[in-house]
């Protein structure tokens, strides 16, 4: 090999052949990888669903692994000046740091992948796969966050300017410390509550909540904010410390299952039990009804009408919501069609003309007598 390169440098300038010696290298390292992948695709064959998504997710860090040997075995053949020689070695430490951080990102996403698929995420009553796969996402980006920052740091400090600077500033830290601090505090604050919430489980990926008066649903927990798919398609994007230090409403905490509530206002002269009888047929006849509750109350009272509210409940929020929309439909037509009594109006009181009495008549003037 070595008198390979003896030959090649006494036909070209040495700026040609060291770099395109390890150009070729790089060259080379992705043919074999494509050669290796295809080989190992032929072999687990197409329907292995464990080991393709592994051989999908790690085709990044393997095509750097094998450009990076590549360059380690030609690098110290290459007729390079003293110039290039270190610059390229700094760059291969460089790129090794980088790689070394992405096969460790990748690792532990694939085990996140692993553990995440015991549990089932199709069936109504989900929520302990829920649970896991919000801790698991979280703590994933916590981690891939902490991991991306020690192989950044890391490659900073082989730089001689910034490993020095880092030393005094760690030297002198005083206010530039306390500046730093201020600066990280949002960061770190949103970190924080990102591991209390995957320990302490507020919400969970696709919970329903009401937050700053949106009703939605949490699609993702990064590592600093939630974006909360809002009913109307929109994306609310609220950050990880809002759920720990405000309030707000999560309609599937502890089970999907809601009660709605529909609200009408009735002439005092109604047939409460016979709307509440209607109430019931409505329900029954509807897919939307779970079974559980059913029923209507007389609320409250003013000088024209009476307030009923009927309670309905259905198995999750978008079906309680539909129910009570097809309920409160219903339930108008019937009081159109069969009760029209029932229906709010005004009343009006009318009394009788007052009598005038004929001694109490007025007596018509006829003129003066003389």
């Amino acid at each position: 090999m070595q008198e390979l390169v003896e030959r090649i440098s006494g036909l070209a300038p040495e700026w040609v052949v060291g770099p395109g010696l390890i150009a070729g290298a790089i060259i080379g390292a992705l043919l074999i990888y494509k050669v290796i992948r295809a080989l190992v695709r032929r072999t687990i064959g197409a329907r292995n669903s464990i080991l393709l998504p592994i051989l999908q997710r790690t085709a990044g860090p393997a095509r750097l692994a094998l450009c990076l040997i590549a360059v380690a075995l030609v690098l110290p053949l290459a007729p390079l000046s003293d110039g290039w020689r270190p610059a390229l070695t700094h760059v291969f430490a460089v790129a090794t740091i980088a790689l070394i951080g992405w096969i460790t990102i990748r690792v532990v996403d694939l085990a996140a992948t692993r553990y995440l698929q015991r549990f089932r995420n199709d069936i109504a009553e989900n929520f302990l796969a829920r649970k896991h796969v919000t801790q698991v996402r979280v703590f994933k980006r916590v981690t891939d966050t902490l991991i991306i920052i020690v192989a950044v740091s890391t490659a900073l400090m082989t730089f001689d300017s910034v490993r020095q600077y880092g030393v005094s500033l760690f030297a002198s830290a005083g206010a530039a410390g306390v500046i730093v601090g201020l600066a990280a505090r949002p960061l770190l604050s949103n970190l924080i509550a990102g591991v209390q919430i995957a320990v302490t489980q507020p919400i969970r990926i696709e919970d329903a909540v009401i937050i700053e008066n949106e009703w939605g649903w949490v699609e993702d927990i990064a590592s600093t904010y939630v974006v909360i798919r809002l009913w109307d398609w929109r994306r609310m994007v609220v950050p990880l410390s809002y759920f720990i230090e405000r309030p707000f409403q999560n309609w599937t905490r502890d089970a999907a299952s809601l009660i709605g509530s529909v609200m009408l206002h009735v002439d005092y002269a109604a047939d409460v039990p016979r709307i509440r009888k209607r109430l019931e047929e409505i329900v029954k006849q509807s897919k939307l009804w779970d079974g559980a509750v059913v029923n209507l109350q007389v609320t409250d009272t003013d000088s024209r009408t009476m307030e009923l509210r009927a309670l309905v409940s259905a198995r999750n929020a978008p079906q309680a919501w539909d129910l009570r929309c097809e309920v409160r439909e219903k339930l108008i037509a019937f009081l159109q069609k069969e009760m029209r009594d029932a229906l709010p109006r005004d009343r009006a009181d009318i009394s009788p003309p007052l009598a005038v009495y004929e001694d109490q008549a007025p007596t018509r003037y006829t003129g003066a007598s003389h």
